[in-house]
């Protein structure tokens, strides 16, 4: 069998971030004879009970809507295919690349963002909740597993990936940017600054920013995908849409009379396969008008070195802006959206009201710990929970659960 041109054994960028130099971890340990420090934080990571849980997480459904529609962990692990594809391309460091993406999405609460918002309205006057802060809290404090610290000890470039990967939080000043202008930083986040400088002024590295565009480019097919699948829309409702109706005229073209469900892979898969090597070709075109000799340069642009293109990123708007209506607001996901909702806000309010029903290791010290602390911990329990044990611990507590269905 011949070899792709591409795939071989390649030297590591100049600008790749690089295992050998990490900046460590907050709690020393030996070294693995075996393994590089981002090859180990994958394996923490894959290996957590946050990173079980996403496998009964919503990604756009809930559960109870069918085995076939896309999870949290199913979503996950396309993204880190994704990413390690770029990574390789861009010849930086995968293993990063990959933890980065496996792990984007452990803040996540039950019912998908959702679930974030009616708990982030819940949060307001103890400090907001923020997926991506939250991510960054479980590995540093929430998971327990290890004998001699809290979280997953990841190494420092893990964190700052995790953190920033869709890019700078502040100006160099450490002034919140962004989503974050007017809310200010997510309390997680200001908790865990004073442990750690993760130049949130800055951009990550190539590997962070190749696994947030993977995110996008999962995002667009995938959620498109299982749209298509629950009848949302159909295929005839795309064909005005940059990028997309051209490829399924292609596929028509080509397999006259094909089946619904292969016409709907064959778009999903060639859409990805067109937005990967777009991606590939922009990025290496930043980085060669940029060359930047280390991933410190990277961090210093004050842009980012990997993203789509002009053309590309006017069809990922495009269909951002039909996916919309078409399926994050339609009528019935719209309804059941608002029931998963109050499922949230009923749990907190219950265990506000009623922590000693919490269990045994979160009910521990909470007349003392005061109100705002008690929230934060309500916050963190809630928010760990799957679509089914909400809706499970919300029937233990209320008459009125709803089928979510």
């Amino acid at each position: 069998m011949t070899q792709s041109p591409g795939y071989g054994a390649e030297p590591r960028a100049p600008f790749a971030v690089d295992p050998s130099a990490s900046r460590g971890r907050r709690h020393p340990e030996p070294v693995s004879p075996t393994r590089t420090p981002f090859q180990r934080d994958r394996d923490r990571i894959v290996h957590s009970t946050a990173f079980r849980r996403l496998k009964d997480k919503t990604q756009v459904f809930v559960h109870s809507e069918g085995d076939h529609y896309r999870t949290r962990l199913t979503h996950t692990i396309e993204v880190a295919q994704i990413a390690r594809a770029l990574a390789r391309a861009f010849r930086i460091d995968e293993d990063l690349a990959e933890a980065l993406a496996l792990a984007h999405d452990l803040g996540h609460t039950p019912f998908g963002h959702t679930g974030e918002d009616a708990l982030d309205a819940m949060m307001r006057p103890f400090g907001g909740f923020d997926h991506n802060a939250q991510s960054l809290r479980i590995v540093t404090r929430l998971e327990r597993r290890y004998a001699e610290f809290d979280g997953l000890n990841l190494a420092w470039e893990t964190l700052e990936g995790l953190v920033k990967h869709n890019g700078p939080l502040t100006d160099a000043a450490g002034t919140p940017i962004g989503v974050y202008a007017a809310s200010g930083l997510p309390a997680a986040l200001v908790d865990y600054e004073g442990h750690a400088d993760l130049m949130l002024w800055s951009w990550p590295g190539a590997e962070a920013q190749a696994a947030a565009i993977s995110d996008d480019i999962a995002y667009d097919a995938h959620d498109l995908d299982d749209g298509l699948r629950a009848h949302l829309f159909e295929l005839s409702d795309l064909e005005d849409l940059p990028l997309v109706g051209p490829t399924l005229h292609a596929i028509r073209r080509r397999y006259p009379g094909i089946e619904r469900s292969r016409a709907i892979h064959e778009l999903t898969r060639r859409l990805i396969t067109l937005m990967i090597e777009d991606v590939i070709g922009e990025g290496l075109a930043r980085l060669a008008a940029a060359a930047p000799a280390s991933a410190d340069e990277v961090r210093s642009l004050g842009r980012p070195v990997i993203g789509f293109s002009e053309t590309m990123q006017a069809v990922d708007s495009a269909l951002k802006g039909f996916l919309f209506p078409r399926m994050y607001r339609h009528p019935e996901i719209v309804r059941v959206r608002r029931e998963a909702a109050r499922v949230v806000q009923d749990l907190f309010r219950w265990y506000m009201a009623n922590p000693e029903t919490l269990p045994a290791e979160w009910c521990e010290g909470h007349r003392e710990i005061g109100e705002a602390k008690l929230a934060r911990r309500v916050a963190d329990y809630v928010a760990g929970m799957s679509d089914r044990f909400a809706v499970t611990e919300h029937a233990r507590w209320f008459d009125d659960t709803p089928e979510l269905r």
